[in-house]
């Protein structure tokens, strides 16, 4: 079934703002004509990584998607790697190997993480402002480069110059190679004496906010949301968390008959250090080595599978019961679905109802893999028409609703760049539209859960309060039987928050809906 439902479109972040002749903008795709070079032509003096690092930015910048890039599934897999770099930068590199590839996940991570703060130095460190605002996109995304390997990774500054040199040499020109030069050194020489160009945090709200916003690489908007919904010093903590490298939750697919034990066989096998998730009995945390799990093929084998443990304890909050119906609204890419779909047995439906085909033939095949898909239907539509369409009274529903997905920019730190203020409004309509027409699906009695990956009240507690006013036949029920009670909230809600529980931020309510109601 076809359906609309989507997100707002979002706009990337206006801060700083750059004006990009045509003359010197590199394009992601083709070889650019005016480079008249073979490309076939081996280049062993680039360093594989950093070449792979900036087109990946380049790729990211320009709409590419963030969590694909980063993993062993997306466009930028090591199979198309070079050949990618190859078509954009116009030359070939050697393959990437293990380090390679960590390297290249954990500097474009980084780097997007940093571009506030690092533009504004690169902007400080210009002869004038038009050199900043008139750069190539390539060029920017080298000199990010080599900031973030000197300021954060603490990178010997000679290798970084030599090599982000002789990078924009090659892919660019001689020219761009001496601006790498000279604006690194300059780098250089202010770290050395402890005094880069930063903002002092002084004068008003806005002008507080702004210095904090360039000194933790965040938003305006969202370090004055913050300092207001939480403090001044719990907002500057959670910038803090937002910056920090993360890490990840691996939960096995008992389905599969592969339990925490094995995995933890695996690991130490693997060398990965690992803690035993203190919340959920199939969670285990990596805070290294991710790269390592992932290229011994586990999660290619169905054998377990990259989720966060907020987002095992919201699908939780359902309670999944063997023989049950439940319908999971927007499920795709499918984490929760797979997850309840692995604690039925076997026995009963779950329905996964997305409106991206693509994301749901991704959940299908991952269904297969994990040996759910005996259990998982997956329907392409949008719930709004599929509520208007179908008389379908499932046991429970689970809506995990689009959001700004504040609470997991620690993993996403795209998400802070492509989110402006305005979109919340927007998500919040969108939330409330989707939870009326889930509504119209719960039967007497039925159980309906609202969850999201934010940790914003807006988006969260008041729309329950609104939906509750709008359909007073349904009532909150408490999570504290289904959830750890450090995350249940004083009104019986689910929530996780990183500066609590140093997890992602999620929500989840459950709602009740009054068994005297009338099919």
């Amino acid at each position: 079934m076809e359906g609309t439902l989507s997100l707002p479109s979002l706009p990337p972040s206006t801060f700083p703002r750059r004006r990009h002749s045509s003359r010197l903008t590199c394009a992601v795709g083709p070889p650019r004509p005016t480079l008249h070079r073979a490309t076939q032509n081996l280049n062993p003096t680039i360093s594989p990584h950093r070449a792979v690092a900036a087109v990946r930015l380049l790729r990211v910048e320009q709409g590419g998607a963030f969590a694909d890039l980063l993993n062993d599934k997306g466009k930028g897999s090591a199979e198309n790697e070079m050949g990618y770099v190859e078509r954009t930068l116009g030359f070939r590199t050697r393959d990437l190997d293990g380090r390679d590839m960590r390297l290249v996940t954990d500097i474009v991570g980084g780097t997007v993480r940093w571009k506030r703060y690092l533009d504004h130095l690169i902007m400080s460190l210009c002869h004038h402002e038009r050199m900043y605002q008139d750069m190539e996109p390539l060029l920017l995304q080298i000199l990010r480069i080599g900031l973030y390997e000197i300021l954060k990774l603490d990178m010997p500054p000679y290798a970084v110059l030599d090599e982000n040199v002789e990078l924009a040499k090659v892919a660019l020109r001689p020219g761009a190679g001496n601006m790498v030069n000279g604006i690194l050194r300059k780098l250089v020489l202010l770290k050395e004496k402890d005094s880069l160009p930063l903002p002092k945090v002084e004068g008003d709200d806005r002008a507080q906010a702004r210095a904090l916003g360039i000194i933790h690489s965040h938003p305006v908007w969202m370090v004055r949301r913050w300092r207001r919904q939480f403090g001044c010093e719990d907002a500057m903590r959670l910038m803090n968390w937002n910056n920090t490298e993360p890490s990840f939750s691996i939960r096995v697919n008992s389905r599969k008959g592969f339990t925490r034990t094995d995995l933890i066989m695996q690991l130490e096998k693997l060398k990965v250090p690992y803690e035993i998730s203190l919340h959920m009995e199939d969670f285990v945390r990596v805070t290294t080595g991710l790269q390592i799990v992932i290229q011994a093929g586990l999660l290619r084998d169905g054998l377990c599978s990259i989720q966060d443990e907020s987002a095992g304890l919201v699908a939780s909050t359902v309670d999944p019961q063997p023989g049950e119906t439940i319908i999971d609204c927007c499920a795709a890419p499918g984490g929760k679905t797979l997850y309840m779909a692995s604690q039925m047995r076997g026995q009963g439906a779950v329905y996964a109802i997305d409106i991206n085909k693509g994301r749901l033939r991704i959940l299908e095949e991952t269904a297969r893999l994990h040996q759910v898909d005996d259990v998982i239907t997956a329907i392409h539509s949008d719930l709004r028409d599929f509520a208007e369409k179908n008389s379908t009274k499932p046991d429970k529903i689970l809506l995990d609703a689009p959001c700004s997905g504040l609470g997991v920019l620690s993993k996403r730190a795209d998400l802070r760049w492509n989110r402006r203020l305005e979109d919340l409004e927007e998500l919040k309509d969108l939330q409330d539209e989707l939870l009326d027409s889930a509504a119209k699906l719960v039967k007497p009695g039925g159980l309906l859960v609202y969850g999201t990956c934010s940790i914003d009240p807006e988006e969260n507690e008041e729309r329950v309060e609104a939906f509750l006013l709008r359909h007073p036949d349904f009532v909150i029920d408490p999570v504290d039987k289904y959830v750890p009670c450090a995350f249940v909230t004083a009104k019986g809600f689910f929530s996780s928050n990183p500066l609590k529980h140093s997890l992602d931020g999620a929500f989840a309510a459950r709602l009740i809906r009054s068994p005297d109601e009338k099919q």
